[in-house]
């Protein structure tokens, strides 16, 4: 047991090593780091603990997901196909209705009914279907309903992920919240006009062919011009080409005005070609949420894979057109039910307050183990503080989001720290006074006290991954140091200090004795 091979030594070594030298930029200063970053190479680590939103400030917000209106327009897709399918039977009927229920649909002959019924459940079987008279009924389950505001809150969840990490802020806390809402924190942020703007909108894009001559042709309708307030155009109701086969979007120039390129993937450049070809001088409205951005003629055929949106943009709305796009649009709109600033000041006092209490708390603890243990004692205090670097440097590595519940997490993990060694030196003690040699007491305590020692850290980690697995926000906070301090504080207490006997008595300190300055 206290046999170190030369391998095993260095290896410890150098993890202390890694461990001061990750944890060290978050002792300097920003200025500093920022000068480091700049002059010195980029291998040397730079990365330092992020502060939660109740640390460095920052906006708390929560949006509501229209659940209706995604229901609406499945109810009224739905309630085309029908029709459609309808139609080709020859069976004739009123424009079905949408509704958050689902769709109704009135037949002009009482005697198609029974046919017209199976025509629709076979086109919607996920309709609850029933009678009226001459008119069908179909209704969406509750389990319908459920999955599919399980799926429009799960995509919309990572479109908000996507777009917020495209603007460079770092760790956001982006969870659902109830049924149909979704909390966003953004820690750092005091301005949210750009917040707003980035979420503010669906960014559902599509293509529409222009009807030429013909304001209310069937299956048209009328949308307002970007470029012109006031003014309408009609387009077909039925998209050529929709914004999820874009693969990437990029803000660019031409001619010096500011203009959006994009790229297609493989099926959207097929039906792009197909349609520019089929339709070579004819207008194509570009339409984003409802709103015609443009309206070019086709030239030529557009059969490359990349196309571009130009129009009266300014440079911060095509680069914030480009962004929207290349995160892909959100599946319904979203609105704010609630939003809270936390200052920075609030944040700094936490902060303030985090820090005494864990200097303090590192303090006593080492005072107590130099009183209690002597020359062991301070083998335990510089473990404690290898201890803290690893702790540091971990969550520096990880790019782990610091909270208050986190503070609370690393001041407990202080105090735990030396618990393995408390034990282990107990042991030793009563080894002592058994009659055994000092080389055979240390020997017997280390051996003796493991099992102790890793019972109690492998109940504390269970504890820490329930919390993590079944918590929220700050309580996974919490679970994270303490399961980084958990690792982190065994590897020290078994590794270092037990290096820092054997190394102690390999210089001959009475290894052979009976007394021992513990």
């Amino acid at each position: 047991m206290l046999q170190f091979s030369r391998s095993k030594i260095i290896t410890v070594l150098l993890i202390c090593f890694l461990g001061f030298v990750y944890a060290a930029p978050n002792m300097i200063g920003a200025n500093t780091r920022g000068w480091m970053n700049e002059h010195l190479p980029s291998w040397i680590p730079s990365q330092t603990i992020n502060l939660g939103l109740d640390l460095r400030g920052g906006v708390h917000r929560v949006m509501e997901a229209d659940i209706d209106s995604v229901i609406v327009e499945r109810a009224d897709d739905i309630g085309a196909l029908i029709r459609s399918d309808l139609r080709d039977e020859k069976i004739v009927t009123n424009n079905p209705i949408a509704s958050t229920e689902g769709v109704r649909i009135t037949l002009r002959q009482a005697d198609e009914v029974a046919a017209a019924r199976k025509i629709m459940f076979k086109a919607a079987p996920d309709l609850v279907i029933s009678e009226d008279g001459n008119t069908l009924i179909g209704k969406f389950d509750d389990a319908f309903i459920k999955d599919l505001t399980d799926k429009t809150i799960a995509q919309s969840i990572e479109i908000v992920r996507r777009r917020i990490d495209e603007t460079g802020t770092r760790e956001p806390i982006i969870q659902r919240q109830g049924e149909r809402r979704i909390l966003i924190q953004i820690p750092g942020l005091e301005d949210t006009s750009e917040l707003d703007a980035i979420l503010g909108k669906t960014a559902k894009l599509s293509f529409h062919l222009v009807n030429v001559g013909a304001r209310h042709a069937p299956g048209s309708k009328l949308l307002p011009m970007a470029e012109d307030p006031g003014e309408e155009i009609s387009v077909q109701r039925r998209a050529m080409l929709t914004g999820d086969m874009l693969t990437n979007a990029q803000a660019g120039f031409q001619e010096g005005q500011p203009i959006v390129t994009f790229r297609l993937n493989g099926l959207g450049a097929r039906k792009f070609c197909k349609v520019t070809t089929e339709n070579t001088r004819k207008p194509f409205a570009i339409v984003l949420d409802d709103v015609v951005l443009s309206a070019p003629n086709i030239n030529e055929p557009i059969c490359g894979g990349s196309a571009q949106i130009s129009g009266r943009f300014s440079v911060e709305e095509v680069s914030q057109l480009a962004l929207l796009l290349r995160a892909g649009a959100l599946p319904t709109e979203l609105y704010v039910v609630e939003e809270r600033s936390v200052g920075p000041s609030l944040g700094a006092d936490s902060v303030e307050a985090g820090k005494k209490a864990s200097i303090v708390g590192m303090l006593l603890v080492l005072a107590f183990m130099v009183l209690s243990y002597g020359t062991f004692g301070i083998f335990a205090d510089i473990a404690l503080i290898v201890n803290m670097a690893l702790i540091f440097a971990l969550l520096s590595g990880l790019q782990a989001t610091l909270t208050l519940p986190g503070i609370a997490g690393i001041v407990l993990t202080i105090g735990m720290a030396v618990d393995a060694n408390v034990l282990i030196f107990e042991r030793i003690k009563e080894e002592l006074r058994s009659g055994k040699t000092v080389m055979a007491a240390i020997d017997a305590g280390y051996n003796r006290a493991m099992t102790t020692i890793v019972d109690s850290n492998v109940t504390t980690l269970i504890a820490a991954i329930l919390l993590y697995s079944f918590g929220t926000g700050p309580v996974k906070g919490f679970a994270v140091t303490l399961g980084i301090g958990i690792a982190t504080s065994f590897f020290s207490a078994i590794m270092v200090t037990r290096l820092l006997v054997i190394l102690w008595l390999k210089r001959g300190n009475n290894a052979k004795g009976k007394e021992l300055p513990i």
